[in-house]
């Protein structure tokens, strides 16, 4: 970016997009490779690493120290969330590479997918929660790579919120029950911490899109809009033109 624009303000850098657009590089093959294409894949890498996409998603469900306060905070708010937050903060440069795009929309689409079903599978309630934060850092990248930003930054302060809450409602009941965290060994956690329940209850709900929680009315909007404006058919032609 520095090399290109010659700055990293992104006062400088968006009003001189355009005027790059034909800026080519030779990169292994013999054909040029955009610049603009370039730039914004090496920016993408960053956010696969950051924010645990497919393929360099591992260290997010080794990474759950806790769940404490802190680590409620910085896993569900602050951490994972920053490279979407660069995507959307960055959109200006993205909307210029299609290429990009796409990438972000499948990639997105594949970790939101696998994230969700490999929640399934697992009995570790930190796990659980990882994979299920996973999840929905896909579905954010997903719906950027349908150039729904403002979407994409709704369901991120959601999900800071219902997710932060699941974490320390883990912890409570990771600390009543001496360190236990095998989902299979809970019970009756109604009767002992009825508000601890309670409080998972309304996370939970809000995470799966139960109506008028805060979780549905992002998700949904994201649902509603890439199925009003894209179909299988417009993604097949859109896979077309570009190859």
């Amino acid at each position: 970016m520095f090399f290109l624009f010659r700055s990293i303000d992104f006062d400088v850098i968006f009003p001189l997009v355009s005027y790059f657009l034909d800026y080519n590089i030779l990169f292994l093959t013999g054909n040029g490779v955009s610049y603009i294409d370039l730039l914004c894949f090496c920016l993408f890498i960053g956010v696969i690493g950051k924010s645990s996409q497919l393929g360099l998603h591992v260290w997010l469900p080794d990474a759950m120290e806790g769940p404490t306060p802190v680590s409620a905070l910085i896993h569900a708010a602050t951490l994972v969330t920053a490279g979407v937050f660069l995507i959307i903060r960055c959109s200006f440069l993205f909307e210029f590479s299609k290429f990009v795009l796409l990438i972000m929309l499948i990639l997105g689409g594949l970790t939101a997918l696998f994230g969700a079903t490999s929640a399934c599978a697992q009995y570790d309630i930190k796990k659980i929660i990882a994979f299920s934060t996973t999840s929905q850092l896909g579905y954010m990248v997903f719906c950027c790579g349908l150039s729904y930003y403002n979407f994409a930054f709704f369901h991120l302060i959601n999900h800071a919120f219902f997710k932060s809450l699941l974490f320390l409602s883990a912890g409570a009941l990771i600390h009543i029950s001496l360190n236990n965290q095998d989902i299979r060994k809970f019970g009756s956690i109604l009767t002992l911490l009825p508000f601890t329940y309670t409080a998972m209850l309304i996370g939970s709900l809000s995470l799966s899109g139960f109506p008028f929680l805060s979780g549905f009315f992002s998700k949904d909007l994201i649902i509603e809009n890439s199925f009003s404006f894209y179909s299988i058919n417009t993604f097949l032609d859109f896979l077309y033109s570009f190859f």
